[in-house]
Protein backbone atom coordinates (compact mmCIF):
# COMPACT_ATOMS: atom_id res chain seq x y z
CA UNK A 1 0.00 0.00 0.00
CA UNK A 2 1.10 3.49 -0.95
CA UNK A 3 2.62 5.41 2.01
CA UNK A 4 -0.06 8.22 1.12
CA UNK A 5 -2.88 5.93 1.15
CA UNK A 6 -2.06 4.21 4.02
CA UNK A 7 -1.56 7.70 5.90
CA UNK A 8 -4.68 9.19 4.94
CA UNK A 9 -6.55 5.93 5.66
CA UNK A 10 -4.92 6.09 9.27
CA UNK A 11 -5.74 9.79 9.81
CA UNK A 12 -9.66 8.88 8.58
CA UNK A 13 -9.77 6.29 11.20
CA UNK A 14 -8.56 7.95 14.28
CA UNK A 15 -10.89 11.05 13.11
CA UNK A 16 -13.71 8.76 13.63
CA UNK A 17 -12.24 8.28 17.39
CA UNK A 18 -11.26 12.66 17.96
CA UNK A 19 -7.69 11.99 17.24
CA UNK A 20 -5.18 13.78 14.72
CA UNK A 21 -2.15 12.63 14.02
CA UNK A 22 0.20 15.33 15.24
CA UNK A 23 -2.61 17.46 16.50
CA UNK A 24 -2.36 19.90 19.77
CA UNK A 25 -4.76 17.62 22.28
CA UNK A 26 -2.97 15.48 24.55
CA UNK A 27 -4.42 12.43 23.05
CA UNK A 28 -3.13 13.40 19.51
CA UNK A 29 -0.07 11.57 18.49
CA UNK A 30 2.79 12.41 17.31
CA UNK A 31 4.06 10.39 15.06
CA UNK A 32 8.16 10.16 13.90
CA UNK A 33 8.29 7.71 11.21
CA UNK A 34 6.15 7.56 8.64
CA UNK A 35 6.22 3.81 8.25
CA UNK A 36 3.55 3.77 11.25
CA UNK A 37 0.80 3.90 8.74
CA UNK A 38 1.68 0.99 7.38
CA UNK A 39 2.61 -1.26 10.36
CA UNK A 40 -0.86 -0.19 11.81
CA UNK A 41 -2.94 -1.17 8.91
CA UNK A 42 -1.18 -4.45 8.35
CA UNK A 43 -0.52 -5.45 12.36
CA UNK A 44 -3.21 -3.67 13.90
CA UNK A 45 -2.77 -3.67 17.91
CA UNK A 46 0.28 -5.45 17.60
CA UNK A 47 1.63 -2.78 15.61
CA UNK A 48 0.60 -0.10 17.54
CA UNK A 49 2.43 -1.20 20.10
CA UNK A 50 5.27 -2.80 18.51
CA UNK A 51 5.95 0.57 16.95
CA UNK A 52 5.36 1.91 20.00
CA UNK A 53 8.31 0.40 21.45
CA UNK A 54 10.25 1.14 19.12
CA UNK A 55 9.93 5.11 19.33
CA UNK A 56 7.77 5.91 16.07
CA UNK A 57 5.16 7.72 17.90
CA UNK A 58 4.04 9.26 21.26
CA UNK A 59 1.46 10.57 22.73
CA UNK A 60 0.79 12.56 25.89
CA UNK A 61 -2.28 11.06 27.35
CA UNK A 62 -1.47 7.49 26.28
CA UNK A 63 -4.47 6.25 28.37
CA UNK A 64 -6.64 8.75 26.80
CA UNK A 65 -5.77 7.92 23.49
CA UNK A 66 -6.63 3.88 23.78
CA UNK A 67 -9.71 4.91 25.50
CA UNK A 68 -10.74 7.00 22.16
CA UNK A 69 -9.46 3.89 19.87
CA UNK A 70 -11.64 1.29 21.85
CA UNK A 71 -14.95 3.59 22.75
CA UNK A 72 -15.04 3.97 18.49
CA UNK A 73 -13.83 0.28 18.12
CA UNK A 74 -11.06 1.10 15.83
CA UNK A 75 -10.57 -2.60 15.93
CA UNK A 76 -13.02 -4.08 13.93
CA UNK A 77 -12.11 -1.75 11.10
CA UNK A 78 -8.51 -2.81 10.73
CA UNK A 79 -8.34 -6.41 9.04
CA UNK A 80 -4.59 -7.01 9.98
CA UNK A 81 -2.25 -9.51 8.48
CA UNK A 82 -2.09 -13.16 8.22
CA UNK A 83 -0.58 -13.48 11.16
CA UNK A 84 -2.87 -11.88 13.55
CA UNK A 85 -5.70 -14.34 11.70
CA UNK A 86 -3.79 -17.04 12.76
CA UNK A 87 -3.28 -16.14 15.90
CA UNK A 88 -6.74 -16.29 16.70
CA UNK A 89 -7.14 -19.46 14.65
CA UNK A 90 -4.75 -21.49 16.96
CA UNK A 91 -6.71 -20.17 19.82
CA UNK A 92 -9.92 -21.63 18.52
CA UNK A 93 -8.32 -25.21 17.41
CA UNK A 94 -5.68 -25.89 20.40
CA UNK A 95 -5.81 -25.19 24.21
CA UNK A 96 -2.90 -22.92 24.57
CA UNK A 97 -3.29 -23.03 28.88
CA UNK A 98 -2.31 -27.08 29.19
CA UNK A 99 0.11 -27.68 31.70
CA UNK A 100 2.93 -27.87 29.64
CA UNK A 101 2.40 -24.23 28.44
CA UNK A 102 0.95 -22.23 31.68
CA UNK A 103 4.50 -21.90 33.14
CA UNK A 104 5.13 -18.93 30.31
CA UNK A 105 3.83 -16.42 31.98
CA UNK A 106 5.37 -16.76 35.04
CA UNK A 107 8.55 -16.62 33.49
CA UNK A 108 7.81 -14.21 31.01
CA UNK A 109 5.97 -11.77 33.61
CA UNK A 110 5.34 -12.68 37.27
CA UNK A 111 9.24 -13.38 37.76
CA UNK A 112 10.20 -10.37 35.70
CA UNK A 113 11.86 -8.62 39.14
CA UNK A 114 10.81 -8.15 42.32
CA UNK A 115 12.29 -4.87 42.49
CA UNK A 116 10.22 -3.86 39.75
CA UNK A 117 6.81 -4.81 41.44
CA UNK A 118 7.99 -3.44 44.45
CA UNK A 119 8.29 -0.25 43.21
CA UNK A 120 5.04 -0.12 41.25
CA UNK A 121 2.45 -1.78 43.52
CA UNK A 122 1.00 -1.07 46.79
CA UNK A 123 3.10 -2.22 50.28
CA UNK A 124 1.14 -5.73 50.48
CA UNK A 125 2.20 -6.10 46.68
CA UNK A 126 -1.36 -6.60 45.46
CA UNK A 127 -1.18 -7.18 41.64
CA UNK A 128 -4.97 -6.93 41.39
CA UNK A 129 -7.62 -4.07 41.28
CA UNK A 130 -7.72 -2.08 44.09
CA UNK A 131 -10.88 -0.58 45.92
CA UNK A 132 -11.47 3.31 46.07
CA UNK A 133 -15.14 3.45 47.32
CA UNK A 134 -13.74 5.56 50.69
CA UNK A 135 -9.91 5.17 49.54
CA UNK A 136 -7.65 8.28 48.27
CA UNK A 137 -4.45 6.45 47.99
CA UNK A 138 -3.22 3.05 46.79
CA UNK A 139 -2.39 1.48 50.31
CA UNK A 140 -5.95 2.39 51.72
CA UNK A 141 -7.80 1.10 48.55
CA UNK A 142 -5.78 -2.14 48.40
CA UNK A 143 -6.80 -2.79 52.21
CA UNK A 144 -10.35 -1.93 51.17
CA UNK A 145 -10.07 -4.39 48.75
CA UNK A 146 -8.29 -7.31 50.78
CA UNK A 147 -11.14 -6.78 53.69
CA UNK A 148 -13.83 -6.80 50.79
CA UNK A 149 -12.52 -10.37 49.70
CA UNK A 150 -12.51 -11.50 53.70
CA UNK A 151 -15.94 -9.94 54.82
CA UNK A 152 -17.37 -11.07 51.18
CA UNK A 153 -16.04 -14.60 52.41
CA UNK A 154 -17.20 -14.36 56.24
CA UNK A 155 -13.37 -14.87 57.15
CA UNK A 156 -13.23 -15.77 61.00
CA UNK A 157 -10.89 -17.26 63.28
CA UNK A 158 -9.16 -20.47 62.24
CA UNK A 159 -11.05 -20.70 58.97
CA UNK A 160 -9.33 -22.60 56.70
CA UNK A 161 -8.95 -21.07 52.86
CA UNK A 162 -7.60 -21.98 49.56
CA UNK A 163 -6.32 -19.55 47.54
CA UNK A 164 -5.76 -20.34 43.84
CA UNK A 165 -2.99 -17.91 42.30
CA UNK A 166 -1.56 -16.65 45.44
CA UNK A 167 0.72 -13.80 43.97
CA UNK A 168 3.28 -12.79 46.97
CA UNK A 169 0.87 -14.12 49.42
CA UNK A 170 -0.99 -10.46 49.98
CA UNK A 171 -3.78 -11.75 50.86
CA UNK A 172 -3.30 -14.72 52.48
CA UNK A 173 -0.82 -12.62 54.71
CA UNK A 174 -4.42 -9.78 55.67
CA UNK A 175 -6.70 -12.96 55.97
CA UNK A 176 -3.97 -14.40 58.68
CA UNK A 177 -3.37 -11.41 60.45
CA UNK A 178 -6.35 -9.19 60.20
CA UNK A 179 -9.13 -12.30 60.79
CA UNK A 180 -6.99 -15.61 62.18
CA UNK A 181 -7.65 -17.80 59.30
CA UNK A 182 -5.42 -20.29 57.81
CA UNK A 183 -4.68 -20.20 54.43
CA UNK A 184 -2.70 -22.41 51.55
CA UNK A 185 -1.96 -20.76 48.64
CA UNK A 186 -0.37 -22.07 45.26
CA UNK A 187 1.04 -20.63 42.20
CA UNK A 188 3.32 -21.52 39.39
CA UNK A 189 5.56 -18.50 39.79
CA UNK A 190 8.99 -19.01 41.60
CA UNK A 191 9.81 -15.92 42.19
CA UNK A 192 6.32 -14.56 43.90
CA UNK A 193 5.89 -17.81 46.28
CA UNK A 194 9.78 -17.18 47.32
CA UNK A 195 9.18 -13.61 48.31
CA UNK A 196 6.00 -14.68 49.18
CA UNK A 197 6.87 -17.25 52.07
CA UNK A 198 9.52 -14.73 53.61
CA UNK A 199 6.77 -12.16 54.12
CA UNK A 200 3.93 -14.41 55.42
CA UNK A 201 6.59 -15.90 58.09
CA UNK A 202 4.85 -16.72 61.44
CA UNK A 203 1.69 -16.67 60.08
CA UNK A 204 -0.69 -19.73 59.89
CA UNK A 205 -0.19 -19.54 55.85
CA UNK A 206 1.09 -22.36 53.67
CA UNK A 207 2.43 -20.61 50.06
CA UNK A 208 2.99 -23.74 47.35
CA UNK A 209 4.86 -23.73 43.81
CA UNK A 210 2.08 -25.58 42.09
CA UNK A 211 -0.71 -25.55 39.53
CA UNK A 212 -4.17 -24.93 40.62
CA UNK A 213 -5.34 -27.82 39.10
CA UNK A 214 -3.40 -30.50 41.38
CA UNK A 215 -4.90 -29.00 44.72
CA UNK A 216 -6.32 -31.55 46.86
CA UNK A 217 -8.17 -31.28 50.15
CA UNK A 218 -11.15 -29.33 51.44
CA UNK A 219 -11.42 -26.00 52.76
CA UNK A 220 -13.98 -23.56 53.86
CA UNK A 221 -13.13 -21.12 51.33
CA UNK A 222 -11.84 -21.08 48.10
CA UNK A 223 -10.84 -18.00 46.61
CA UNK A 224 -8.57 -16.17 43.46
CA UNK A 225 -7.60 -12.82 42.72
CA UNK A 226 -6.21 -12.60 39.15
CA UNK A 227 -5.91 -16.10 38.35
CA UNK A 228 -9.15 -16.38 36.09
CA UNK A 229 -7.41 -14.29 33.51
CA UNK A 230 -4.99 -17.28 33.01
CA UNK A 231 -7.00 -19.86 32.89
CA UNK A 232 -8.54 -20.26 29.36
CA UNK A 233 -12.06 -20.76 27.53
CA UNK A 234 -10.85 -24.37 27.48
CA UNK A 235 -10.51 -24.92 31.29
CA UNK A 236 -13.20 -22.71 32.41
CA UNK A 237 -15.04 -25.66 33.72
CA UNK A 238 -11.66 -27.28 34.40
CA UNK A 239 -11.31 -24.57 37.32
CA UNK A 240 -14.76 -24.93 38.40
CA UNK A 241 -14.75 -28.60 39.09
CA UNK A 242 -11.38 -27.71 41.19
CA UNK A 243 -12.94 -24.95 43.28
CA UNK A 244 -16.61 -27.94 43.70
CA UNK A 245 -13.35 -30.70 44.58
CA UNK A 246 -11.77 -28.27 47.31
CA UNK A 247 -14.92 -26.66 48.66
CA UNK A 248 -16.73 -27.96 51.68
CA UNK A 249 -20.76 -28.88 51.17
CA UNK A 250 -21.59 -25.58 52.95
CA UNK A 251 -18.16 -23.67 51.91
CA UNK A 252 -18.09 -19.77 50.35
CA UNK A 253 -16.43 -19.55 46.51
CA UNK A 254 -15.06 -16.13 45.57
CA UNK A 255 -13.69 -15.11 42.22
CA UNK A 256 -11.84 -11.97 41.58
CA UNK A 257 -10.96 -11.18 37.76
CA UNK A 258 -11.01 -8.60 34.74
CA UNK A 259 -14.32 -9.96 32.63
CA UNK A 260 -15.28 -8.55 29.00
CA UNK A 261 -18.51 -7.51 27.75
CA UNK A 262 -17.85 -10.17 24.52
CA UNK A 263 -16.80 -13.62 24.72
CA UNK A 264 -13.64 -14.47 23.54
CA UNK A 265 -10.95 -17.44 22.42
CA UNK A 266 -7.79 -14.86 22.89
CA UNK A 267 -6.19 -11.90 24.44
CA UNK A 268 -5.00 -9.06 21.39
CA UNK A 269 -1.52 -10.31 19.46
CA UNK A 270 0.41 -7.78 21.35
CA UNK A 271 -0.72 -8.41 24.63
CA UNK A 272 -0.45 -12.37 24.17
CA UNK A 273 3.48 -11.44 22.81
CA UNK A 274 4.81 -8.79 25.01
CA UNK A 275 3.12 -9.28 28.63
CA UNK A 276 0.50 -12.43 29.38
CA UNK A 277 1.29 -15.03 26.87
CA UNK A 278 -1.96 -17.49 27.20
CA UNK A 279 -4.07 -15.04 28.88
CA UNK A 280 -7.62 -13.94 28.00
CA UNK A 281 -10.27 -12.44 29.55
CA UNK A 282 -13.71 -14.26 30.45
CA UNK A 283 -17.31 -13.50 29.62
CA UNK A 284 -20.45 -13.60 31.82
CA UNK A 285 -21.58 -16.34 29.70
CA UNK A 286 -18.15 -18.32 30.02
CA UNK A 287 -18.31 -17.85 33.24
CA UNK A 288 -21.86 -18.65 33.85
CA UNK A 289 -21.64 -21.86 31.46
CA UNK A 290 -18.36 -22.89 33.72
CA UNK A 291 -20.32 -22.79 36.89
CA UNK A 292 -23.65 -24.29 35.97
CA UNK A 293 -24.89 -27.15 37.79
CA UNK A 294 -21.82 -27.01 40.51
CA UNK A 295 -22.60 -23.58 42.38
CA UNK A 296 -24.97 -20.83 42.94
CA UNK A 297 -24.06 -17.44 42.08
CA UNK A 298 -24.99 -15.46 45.56
CA UNK A 299 -23.38 -12.21 44.33
CA UNK A 300 -21.88 -10.49 41.58
CA UNK A 301 -20.17 -6.57 41.87
CA UNK A 302 -18.69 -4.97 38.67
CA UNK A 303 -16.08 -1.99 40.03
CA UNK A 304 -14.25 -1.69 36.52
CA UNK A 305 -13.96 1.75 36.64
CA UNK A 306 -11.37 1.37 39.82
CA UNK A 307 -9.12 -0.72 37.79
CA UNK A 308 -8.23 2.48 35.81
CA UNK A 309 -7.45 4.20 38.92
CA UNK A 310 -5.54 1.68 39.97
CA UNK A 311 -3.67 1.24 36.75
CA UNK A 312 -2.86 4.92 36.62
CA UNK A 313 -1.67 4.41 40.26
CA UNK A 314 0.75 1.89 39.01
CA UNK A 315 2.21 3.84 36.01
CA UNK A 316 3.11 7.04 38.63
CA UNK A 317 4.90 4.97 41.19
CA UNK A 318 6.57 2.93 37.78
CA UNK A 319 7.83 6.36 36.40
CA UNK A 320 8.29 7.58 39.59
CA UNK A 321 10.96 4.70 39.95
CA UNK A 322 12.33 4.30 37.02
CA UNK A 323 15.58 6.33 37.62
CA UNK A 324 16.59 3.70 40.18
CA UNK A 325 14.89 0.75 37.76
CA UNK A 326 16.59 1.67 34.32
CA UNK A 327 19.70 0.02 35.46
CA UNK A 328 18.08 -3.21 35.24
CA UNK A 329 15.54 -2.80 32.83
CA UNK A 330 16.69 -1.19 29.25
CA UNK A 331 14.54 1.63 27.24
CA UNK A 332 12.15 -0.68 25.15
CA UNK A 333 11.31 -1.69 28.32
CA UNK A 334 10.02 0.87 29.89
CA UNK A 335 7.99 2.01 26.83
CA UNK A 336 6.28 -1.44 26.25
CA UNK A 337 5.93 -1.49 30.37
CA UNK A 338 4.28 2.27 29.94
CA UNK A 339 2.17 0.86 27.41
CA UNK A 340 0.63 -1.60 28.89
CA UNK A 341 -0.19 -0.06 31.88
CA UNK A 342 -1.67 2.95 30.13
CA UNK A 343 -3.42 0.99 27.51
CA UNK A 344 -4.97 -1.00 29.99
CA UNK A 345 -6.15 1.76 32.00
CA UNK A 346 -7.94 3.04 28.51
CA UNK A 347 -9.60 -0.82 28.69
CA UNK A 348 -11.38 0.12 31.27
CA UNK A 349 -12.41 3.67 31.05
CA UNK A 350 -13.98 2.46 27.58
CA UNK A 351 -15.86 -0.28 29.85
CA UNK A 352 -14.88 -2.58 27.25
CA UNK A 353 -13.08 -4.52 30.22
CA UNK A 354 -14.71 -5.33 33.97
CA UNK A 355 -13.85 -6.34 37.09
CA UNK A 356 -15.96 -8.47 38.50
CA UNK A 357 -15.93 -10.19 42.40
CA UNK A 358 -18.29 -13.06 42.04
CA UNK A 359 -19.48 -14.95 45.40
CA UNK A 360 -20.66 -18.69 45.02
CA UNK A 361 -22.40 -22.12 46.90
CA UNK A 362 -22.96 -24.86 46.54
CA UNK A 363 -26.53 -26.10 45.56
CA UNK A 364 -28.86 -26.40 49.00
CA UNK A 365 -26.42 -24.04 51.52
CA UNK A 366 -27.93 -21.23 53.21
CA UNK A 367 -27.34 -17.92 51.57
CA UNK A 368 -24.04 -16.29 53.33
CA UNK A 369 -24.20 -12.28 54.16
CA UNK A 370 -21.94 -11.64 51.18
CA UNK A 371 -23.09 -7.96 49.80
CA UNK A 372 -20.87 -5.54 51.84
CA UNK A 373 -20.04 -3.49 48.97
Amino acid sequence: MAKQTAELIVRNLFSEADIEINGNQPWDIQVHDNRLYNRVLRDAALGLGESYMDGWWDCDALDEFIAKIQRADLEKKVRGSWWIKLHYLRSMLFNLQIRSRSHRVAKQHYDLGNDLYRAMLDERLNYTCAYWKNADNLNDAQEAKLDLVCKKINAKPEMRILELGCGWGSFAKYAAEKYGAHVVGVNISKEQVELGKELCKGLPVELRLQDYRDVSDTYDAVVSIGIMEHVGYRNYRTYMKVVDRCLKKDGIAFVHTIGGNKSVTTTNPWTEKYIFPGGMLPSISQLGSAMEGLFVMEDWHNFGPDYDKTLMAWHSNFENAWDDLKHNYDERFYRMWRFYLLSSAGGFRARNTQLWQIVMTKPGTPQPCCRVN
